[in-house]
C-alpha cells in the first residue's frame, strides 16, 4: 500500500465590508513544490470567505493526502472540531434550534475533506506566521481586484 503524501495548506479569507466584496487565498506546499490560488466574490461575508479558502485548498488536491490545514478563523476551526457533529445530529440546527449559517459551505467543506486525512490547525492571524500572511495577502488582493 502506498503512503499518502503530506500537503500543508494555509488558508485565509478577507472581506471589504462585511458583507461586501470578499476574497480567499490558499498556499499549498508538498515537498519542495508550492502553489498559490485565490478567488473572489462580489457580495459575501468574511466567514464565507474563510470557509471558501479551506474548501478550495482541499479541492485543489488531485488524490487523497495527509493534510495539515492551517486557518486563523476560529469560526472554521470551532465549526469543524466542536460544532459540526451536533449540527448534523440536530438536523443542521444550532443549539438554540436556528438553522446553521453557511450550511451550503459547511456541506462543501465536509465533502472536500472526505478523501483526506486532515489535521486542522489554528494560527493567530496577523502575527507574523509566514504562510498565514501569504494567504492573507492573496485573499485581500483578490477582494480588492476589479
Amino acid at each position: 500500500m502506498t503512503e499518502m503524501q503530506h500537503v500543508e495548506i494555509a488558508t485565509d479569507g478577507a472581506c471589504k465590508g462585511n458583507p461586501g466584496r470578499g476574497g480567499w487565498g490558499v498556499v499549498l506546499r508538498m515537498g519542495g513544490t508550492e502553489r498559490e490560488i485565490s478567488g473572489s466574490e462580489s457580495h459575501t461575508t468574511n466567514n464565507r470567505m474563510e470557509l471558501k479558502a479551506a474548501i478550495e485548498g482541499l479541492k485543489a488536491l488531485k488524490r487523497p493526502c495527509r493534510v495539515t490545514l492551517s486557518t486563523d478563523s476560529r469560526y472554521v476551526m470551532d465549526g469543524l472540531t466542536k460544532w459540526v457533529h451536533g449540527w448534523m445530529k440536530n438536523g443542521w440546527k444550532t443549539a438554540d434550534k436556528k438553522p446553521v449559517k453557511n450550511a451550503d459551505l459547511w456541506f462543501a467543506l465536509l465533502e472536500a475533506a472526505r478523501p483526506h486525512q486532515v489535521q486542522w490547525v489554528w494560527v493567530k492571524g496577523h502575527s507574523g506566521h509566514p504562510d498565514n500572511d501569504r494567504a492573507d495577502k492573496l485573499a485581500s488582493d483578490a477582494a480588492t481586484a476589479r
